[in-house]
């Protein structure tokens, strides 16, 4: 039986995981907002009064008072940033910094938050360095915006001691995606996911009722990946390691590898390990000892890269599920023109992270927007807090940013060639909904305790900030 409805992209609205790489660049906190690269194509129109199917936030005003850390008459301070000097995968996650770097130009370029200039401080964490970017964001900025860390449980105790508000692109720990002071356009809770594309997979593939997970020895790929365990679980699949976990920085015996998924028995393969060359050197040993399987992956494998490396048919045909709409869907998604303009205006990797940091970029400014003179932590954290329905403008599926709950909606697309197709739907725009999202038992949680709030109490005080109301 099939378990679906089609939703229009942004309809509900109008009542908003994950490593890639990209590019190589200089490690290191940066308070120039312009430093994600040369602009690669002729800028669009900008978006001004609008951003997708909202009214910007950004603009002209009186908004005064030193009312918090990093917010002054004149300027509003946050962080920002990404992995991008993980010497393993170079440009980890950097889209994401990209991102929000070219949105706060943007911002700026109409007049700030009700008048005030928006100063980033971008990090690089570079995967081991979390912990240490929290520290100093904590001693200098208003909030996080935007950022992905692929160990983010690092910073949790640093941030919650500072008593930081966060909105970021991604979190994959349970600790951080669970933690007190966080909204995140995209909410990725531990104990319910969304099950869309996994749906998707099985009523359209029959080869995935029997999966292979190809996992990977970098710590944020395993704790991301036992998710869509569940995830496959709770559509009737039976999904398995197979005993394998591929090397981020390759030498593998990728024919030996191959072999222990054919006496697997699995039918299909999934994959959480971002694009990058030992993968591409386990899927050449696979179409040589010829293991012919159908692959799927999520939205980190939606990546120029991909195409690039799609030579003899490498990555042809990989289905890849999303709750973002993609690129090629820009003339009929107002946001995703939007988003591609301003990084084609100001500069910078483009690719789906960029757009998820973008949503909690553009969630972050609508909420300190409505604070007005009054903008602290705690106005942010009120704000937030009430805001249970969200699209990003109209770049992604529905989310509930203020009670922490995942979207239940998705698409799959697949490479063709030099391109990704929309393939489910078919229609540019809608989306493939499951009847809700799916409930994780706490055996999934790893290892965290919630409150009866829903928030982690790993690394818990009594003194944080909750919203007021």
């Amino acid at each position: 039986m099939r378990h679906q409805r089609l939703v229009r992209a942004g309809a509900a609205a109008a009542s908003i995981l994950l490593l890639v790489p990209a590019c190589s660049s200089d490690r290191g906190g940066s308070s120039d907002p312009g430093d994600g690269g040369e602009s690669e194509t002729a800028a669009a129109e900008l978006p001004t009064d609008t951003f997708g199917d909202l009214e910007s936030p950004c603009g002209e005003g009186d908004a005064s008072g030193a009312t918090e850390q990093g917010v002054t008459d004149d300027s509003i301070t946050i962080g920002y940033g990404d992995d991008k000097g993980f010497t393993a995968t170079p440009g980890l996650n950097q889209e994401m910094g990209d991102a929000v770097a070219a949105f706060i130009q943007w911002c700026n370029g109409l007049g700030g938050i009700n008048g005030r200039e928006i100063k980033g401080n971008r990090y690089d964490a570079a995967i081991f360095e979390s912990a240490q970017v929290m520290k100093e964001s904590c001693s200098q900025d208003f909030m996080m915006v935007g950022h992905g860390f692929g160990l983010d449980e690092n910073a949790e105790p640093e941030r919650i001691k500072c008593k930081m508000p966060t909105v970021p692109g991604f979190t994959i720990s349970p600790a951080a995606s669970m933690g007190p002071m966080h909204y995140q356009g995209v909410p990725g809770p531990v104990d319910e996911y969304n099950a869309a594309t996994q749906q998707i997979l099985i009523d359209e593939y029959p080869e995935f009722a029997k999966v292979g997970m190809v996992n990977s020895d970098s710590p944020a790929v395993d704790q991301g990946l036992q998710r869509y365990f569940d995830n496959f679980k709770a559509v009737g699949a039976k999904a398995t390691d197979c005993g394998v976990r591929l090397k981020s920085a390759g030498g593998d015996n990728y024919r030996a590898i191959v072999q222990k998924y054919k006496e697997c028995g699995v039918t299909s393969l999934f994959t959480f390990t971002p694009p990058s060359p030992p993968i591409y050197s386990f899927l050449e040993a696979a179409a040589v000892e010829g293991l012919d399987v159908i692959m799927g992956s999520e939205a980190t494998w939606y990546l120029e890269g991909v195409l690039d490396a799609n030579v003899g048919e490498l990555t042809e045909g990989i289905k890849v599920g999303m709750q973002f709409q993609p690129f090629e869907n820009a003339d009929a998604i107002p946001a995703v023109a939007d988003y591609l303009s301003v990084l084609d205006e100001f500069g910078g990797v483009k690719g789906l992270l960029g757009m998820q940091a973008t949503s909690s970029f553009i969630l972050w400014a609508q909420v300190a927007k409505e604070c007005g003179s009054d903008l602290t932590r705690q106005c942010m954290v009120d704000g937030l807090s009430k805001v249970t329905t969200w699209t990003g403008g109209g770049l992604h599926a529905e989310s509930n940013p203020g009670d922490n709950r995942t979207p239940y909606c998705g698409l799959l697309t697949e490479v063709k060639g030099d391109a990704y197709e929309q393939i489910i739907p078919a229609a540019k725009g809608e989306y493939f909904c499951t009847d809700g999202p799916r409930t994780a038992p706490s055996s999934a949680w790893g290892g965290i305790e919630l409150t009866k709030d829903r928030i982690a109490t790993k690394y818990l005080t009594d003194d944080i900030i909750t919203p007021s109301s």
